[in-house]
């Protein structure tokens, strides 16, 4: 028996079926994985956006999948979890009606035989993330790739060639040629996409190296866009220090404006800005004002309902 089912079994039926305090704020589920379990499936619940509880008793929540989490919900109601196993050139896609029991729908591997100066089809796909676009009844689906040529090199060169493509879909199922997504000549990576008012908003990380001449380096930038699929303008001024990544955007629980994760890297923290709108003012938040679980890493931040957040605890426990 391993650690995590002994621990399971320890709590005994009586505390996972135990009565639950109903939420009383805006509930969110945060999908992500550990640093001691790379790449692996793991929840925590919040019902205030700045205070996150692990669940199943930290175990892993499903042994089958791999990757870094992201979760959209989709047209059909359903929730559509990403993953981009590391031994192959594939991003996995899966569904779900209630975020716990998910079923593997297909994988995609994007046809990058247009842009031959990049990584091949067998290459691991980075940090797929994807994005539902009511308006136009659209998915975007992005990832990031390294110019190939930059493979041979050092490590920190390989990273200053990366870009980010996308593909789009109507129903994740049939999809379109790949593309780049920004018309830039920064490295960038983990890209976000949502839409607030008129305006499409990526949230990205700068992926070059800072240094004088370009201080902007390692941070999470946003850049603006009218339509969908760009073109995006530059990004502006940092709303992040310097060596962060993978951000996760949830709305704020008051409706007053928006919570920005992004993680501290090699140490492994969470740091946390809030804006009324998008395009900012960022500002930081409070390190004693917000908590995350010590050891989660990559991953994304979902509003769920009340019910849904029961659910989740009932299925699985503290």
């Amino acid at each position: 028996m391993t650690a995590c089912a002994a621990r399971l079994l320890l709590m005994g039926l009586a505390a996972l079926c135990a009565a639950v305090p109903l939420c009383r704020a805006t509930p969110y589920l945060f999908a992500h994985m550990t640093g001691e379990d790379y790449g692996r499936l793991y929840y925590a619940l919040s019902t205030d956006g700045l205070h996150w509880q692990s669940i199943n008793g930290g175990c892993r929540i499903m042994d089958d999948y791999r990757g870094h989490p992201d979760i959209m919900l989709g047209h059909d109601g359903r929730f559509y979890l990403l993953g981009n196993p590391p031994d192959r050139g594939d991003i996995r896609i899966w569904a779900s009606s209630d975020l716990i029991a998910w079923s593997h729908q297909r994988d995609l591997v994007p046809d990058m035989s247009q842009f031959p100066d990049y990584e091949g089809p067998d290459r691991w796909h980075g940090a797929p993330k994807l994005f539902y676009d009511k308006s136009t009844r659209t998915y975007l689906l992005t990832w990031h790739f390294s110019n190939a040529a930059k493979l041979k090199e050092a490590p920190e060169n390989y990273w200053s060639g990366m870009k980010t493509f996308c593909v789009t879909s109507e129903d994740l199922v049939a999809f379109s040629k790949p593309r780049r997504l920004f018309d830039l000549d920064m490295a960038t990576i983990d890209a976000i996409v949502r839409k607030e008012a008129d305006k499409y908003v990526a949230i990205l990380k700068d992926e070059r190296y800072p240094d004088f001449d370009w201080p902007t380096g390692k941070t999470i930038r946003i850049s603006t866009a009218q339509s969908l699929l760009g073109p995006y303008g530059p990004p502006g001024p940092p709303i992040s220090p310097n060596f962060r990544e993978a951000p996760m955007l949830i709305r704020r629980p008051d409706d007053r404006g928006w919570y920005l994760y992004f993680e501290q890297y090699p140490g492994r923290s969470y740091g946390l800005a809030t804006a009324p709108a998008l395009t900012g003012p960022w500002h930081d938040v409070y390190a004693g004002d917000h908590s995350t679980p010590p050891n989660a890493r990559h991953g994304c931040m979902v509003p769920i309902t009340t019910a849904q957040y029961e659910a989740l605890l009932a299925a699985f426990g503290k």
